[in-house]
Protein backbone atom coordinates (compact mmCIF):
# COMPACT_ATOMS: atom_id res chain seq x y z
CA UNK A 1 0.00 0.00 0.00
CA UNK A 2 0.90 3.51 -0.26
CA UNK A 3 2.07 5.55 2.50
CA UNK A 4 0.51 8.45 1.09
CA UNK A 5 -3.25 8.61 2.99
CA UNK A 6 -4.79 11.60 1.71
CA UNK A 7 -3.88 13.45 -1.40
CA UNK A 8 -3.24 17.00 -1.71
CA UNK A 9 -4.97 17.64 1.64
CA UNK A 10 -5.07 21.69 0.60
CA UNK A 11 -6.60 23.58 3.34
CA UNK A 12 -7.69 26.95 3.27
CA UNK A 13 -10.11 29.62 5.54
CA UNK A 14 -12.28 31.29 3.09
CA UNK A 15 -13.00 28.67 0.31
CA UNK A 16 -12.78 31.46 -2.69
CA UNK A 17 -12.55 28.67 -5.26
CA UNK A 18 -15.26 26.67 -4.55
CA UNK A 19 -17.76 27.37 -7.51
CA UNK A 20 -14.74 27.59 -9.32
CA UNK A 21 -14.06 23.78 -8.59
CA UNK A 22 -16.98 22.88 -9.70
CA UNK A 23 -16.01 21.02 -13.48
CA UNK A 24 -19.07 20.39 -15.60
CA UNK A 25 -18.63 16.45 -15.40
CA UNK A 26 -15.56 14.11 -15.55
CA UNK A 27 -13.93 13.25 -18.42
CA UNK A 28 -11.87 10.21 -19.35
CA UNK A 29 -11.94 7.79 -16.24
CA UNK A 30 -11.76 4.75 -18.49
CA UNK A 31 -8.49 6.09 -19.81
CA UNK A 32 -6.64 6.33 -16.62
CA UNK A 33 -7.81 2.70 -15.78
CA UNK A 34 -6.54 1.59 -19.02
CA UNK A 35 -3.11 3.15 -17.80
CA UNK A 36 -3.04 1.69 -14.84
CA UNK A 37 -3.30 -1.88 -16.26
CA UNK A 38 -1.18 -0.91 -19.33
CA UNK A 39 2.33 -3.03 -19.42
CA UNK A 40 4.36 -1.05 -21.83
CA UNK A 41 7.93 -2.32 -22.80
CA UNK A 42 10.25 -1.11 -20.99
CA UNK A 43 11.88 -2.06 -17.69
CA UNK A 44 9.73 -1.72 -14.16
CA UNK A 45 12.98 -0.79 -12.76
CA UNK A 46 12.12 2.92 -14.59
CA UNK A 47 9.21 4.26 -12.40
CA UNK A 48 11.05 3.22 -9.22
CA UNK A 49 10.44 1.70 -5.96
CA UNK A 50 6.63 1.51 -4.34
CA UNK A 51 6.22 3.35 -1.20
CA UNK A 52 4.94 0.98 1.73
CA UNK A 53 3.33 1.42 4.85
CA UNK A 54 5.61 2.91 7.45
CA UNK A 55 8.66 3.29 5.53
CA UNK A 56 10.27 5.36 2.35
CA UNK A 57 12.38 4.25 -0.34
CA UNK A 58 15.94 5.07 -0.03
CA UNK A 59 16.70 7.99 -2.75
CA UNK A 60 18.13 7.24 -6.04
CA UNK A 61 19.76 8.89 -9.10
CA UNK A 62 16.64 10.76 -10.29
CA UNK A 63 15.61 13.48 -12.96
CA UNK A 64 13.34 15.91 -11.10
CA UNK A 65 11.22 18.10 -13.15
CA UNK A 66 11.48 22.24 -12.09
CA UNK A 67 9.02 23.93 -14.30
CA UNK A 68 5.37 23.06 -15.11
CA UNK A 69 3.81 25.21 -17.89
CA UNK A 70 0.09 24.56 -19.36
CA UNK A 71 -0.63 27.01 -21.83
CA UNK A 72 -4.45 26.14 -21.55
CA UNK A 73 -5.05 27.74 -18.51
CA UNK A 74 -1.88 30.12 -18.48
CA UNK A 75 0.07 27.98 -15.52
CA UNK A 76 3.88 28.71 -15.53
CA UNK A 77 4.76 26.88 -12.00
CA UNK A 78 8.50 26.21 -10.14
CA UNK A 79 8.14 22.23 -8.88
CA UNK A 80 9.89 21.24 -6.15
CA UNK A 81 10.91 17.46 -5.19
CA UNK A 82 8.21 16.48 -1.91
CA UNK A 83 6.92 13.10 -0.34
CA UNK A 84 4.91 12.83 3.34
CA UNK A 85 4.68 14.99 5.66
CA UNK A 86 4.03 13.96 9.45
CA UNK A 87 0.40 12.42 9.14
CA UNK A 88 1.72 10.16 5.71
CA UNK A 89 -0.02 12.92 4.01
CA UNK A 90 0.90 13.89 0.60
CA UNK A 91 3.30 17.15 1.58
CA UNK A 92 2.61 20.51 -1.24
CA UNK A 93 4.67 23.40 -0.70
CA UNK A 94 3.18 25.97 1.40
CA UNK A 95 3.55 28.58 -1.30
CA UNK A 96 0.53 28.22 -3.81
CA UNK A 97 2.45 29.58 -6.54
CA UNK A 98 4.54 26.47 -6.13
CA UNK A 99 3.96 23.20 -7.20
CA UNK A 100 5.10 19.47 -5.93
CA UNK A 101 6.28 16.74 -7.63
CA UNK A 102 6.10 13.27 -5.48
CA UNK A 103 10.17 12.18 -5.15
CA UNK A 104 9.38 8.27 -4.29
CA UNK A 105 7.85 8.06 -7.63
CA UNK A 106 8.60 8.03 -11.29
CA UNK A 107 10.92 11.16 -12.18
CA UNK A 108 10.47 13.32 -15.63
CA UNK A 109 12.28 10.39 -17.51
CA UNK A 110 10.27 7.56 -16.53
CA UNK A 111 8.69 4.98 -19.18
CA UNK A 112 6.54 3.38 -16.59
CA UNK A 113 3.92 4.60 -13.87
CA UNK A 114 2.35 7.70 -12.96
CA UNK A 115 4.59 11.21 -12.44
CA UNK A 116 2.94 13.29 -9.45
CA UNK A 117 2.11 16.85 -9.31
CA UNK A 118 0.40 18.20 -6.56
CA UNK A 119 -0.56 21.71 -5.99
CA UNK A 120 -2.85 24.32 -3.89
CA UNK A 121 -6.22 25.50 -5.63
CA UNK A 122 -5.73 28.99 -3.11
CA UNK A 123 -5.46 30.02 0.16
CA UNK A 124 -7.02 32.65 2.18
CA UNK A 125 -3.52 34.29 2.78
CA UNK A 126 -2.16 33.91 -0.49
CA UNK A 127 -5.35 34.12 -3.03
CA UNK A 128 -5.63 31.47 -5.97
CA UNK A 129 -3.15 28.75 -6.72
CA UNK A 130 -1.03 27.46 -9.34
CA UNK A 131 -3.54 24.87 -9.88
CA UNK A 132 -6.58 27.02 -9.67
CA UNK A 133 -7.97 26.68 -12.74
CA UNK A 134 -7.46 22.94 -13.61
CA UNK A 135 -10.95 22.15 -13.64
CA UNK A 136 -10.84 23.93 -17.35
CA UNK A 137 -8.44 21.49 -18.34
CA UNK A 138 -9.93 19.63 -21.34
CA UNK A 139 -8.80 16.46 -23.59
CA UNK A 140 -5.96 17.29 -25.63
CA UNK A 141 -4.90 20.42 -23.75
CA UNK A 142 -0.94 19.78 -23.67
CA UNK A 143 1.43 20.50 -20.50
CA UNK A 144 5.09 20.92 -20.32
CA UNK A 145 7.21 19.42 -17.53
CA UNK A 146 10.59 20.07 -17.87
CA UNK A 147 14.06 20.90 -16.44
CA UNK A 148 16.68 23.18 -17.51
CA UNK A 149 17.88 20.68 -19.71
CA UNK A 150 15.05 18.62 -20.64
CA UNK A 151 11.61 18.76 -21.64
CA UNK A 152 8.40 16.71 -21.94
CA UNK A 153 5.38 17.05 -23.23
CA UNK A 154 1.87 15.16 -21.93
CA UNK A 155 -1.55 15.82 -23.39
CA UNK A 156 -4.73 15.40 -21.42
CA UNK A 157 -6.52 12.47 -21.46
CA UNK A 158 -8.95 12.58 -17.97
CA UNK A 159 -10.12 14.59 -15.62
CA UNK A 160 -12.14 13.63 -12.62
CA UNK A 161 -13.66 14.55 -9.16
CA UNK A 162 -13.03 12.61 -6.33
CA UNK A 163 -14.35 12.44 -3.00
CA UNK A 164 -11.12 11.94 -0.78
CA UNK A 165 -12.63 9.66 1.81
CA UNK A 166 -12.85 7.23 -1.24
CA UNK A 167 -10.15 7.93 -3.48
CA UNK A 168 -8.28 4.58 -4.94
CA UNK A 169 -4.69 6.23 -4.13
CA UNK A 170 -2.50 3.56 -5.40
CA UNK A 171 -4.24 3.86 -9.12
CA UNK A 172 -3.22 7.65 -9.42
CA UNK A 173 0.17 6.97 -7.59
CA UNK A 174 1.34 3.43 -9.01
CA UNK A 175 4.45 2.98 -9.99
CA UNK A 176 3.78 0.76 -12.86
CA UNK A 177 1.23 0.41 -15.89
CA UNK A 178 1.67 3.13 -18.70
CA UNK A 179 3.62 6.64 -18.24
CA UNK A 180 0.94 9.09 -17.75
CA UNK A 181 1.40 12.38 -15.47
CA UNK A 182 -1.29 12.92 -12.70
CA UNK A 183 -2.11 16.48 -11.90
CA UNK A 184 -3.82 16.62 -8.02
CA UNK A 185 -5.06 19.52 -6.47
CA UNK A 186 -8.83 20.15 -4.19
CA UNK A 187 -11.79 20.71 -5.33
CA UNK A 188 -15.71 20.82 -4.49
CA UNK A 189 -17.73 21.39 -1.73
CA UNK A 190 -16.10 23.81 1.12
CA UNK A 191 -15.92 22.67 4.24
CA UNK A 192 -15.32 25.82 6.73
CA UNK A 193 -15.61 24.05 10.18
CA UNK A 194 -12.18 21.98 8.84
CA UNK A 195 -10.87 24.45 6.26
CA UNK A 196 -10.81 21.73 3.83
CA UNK A 197 -12.46 20.97 0.29
CA UNK A 198 -13.96 17.57 0.20
CA UNK A 199 -12.76 16.22 -3.27
CA UNK A 200 -9.81 16.36 -5.30
CA UNK A 201 -9.49 17.59 -8.64
CA UNK A 202 -7.24 15.02 -10.66
CA UNK A 203 -6.41 15.24 -13.88
CA UNK A 204 -4.08 12.88 -16.19
CA UNK A 205 -2.22 13.11 -19.26
CA UNK A 206 -0.04 10.55 -21.21
CA UNK A 207 3.36 11.39 -23.16
CA UNK A 208 3.05 13.39 -26.50
CA UNK A 209 5.44 14.79 -28.54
Amino acid sequence: MLLVAVAVLTLTTTGIAWWHSRPPGEIGSSSVRALETASPRSRTSDAGPAVRAGELPKARHQVAPTRIDIGAIGVRARVVATGVDSHGDFSVPPSVDTVGWYRYGPDLTASTGSIVIGGHVDSATEGVGAFFHLTNLRPGNRIRLSTATTTRWFRVVARERIPKATIDLGRYFSPVGAPRLTLFTCGGSFDRAHRSYADNIVVTAVPAR
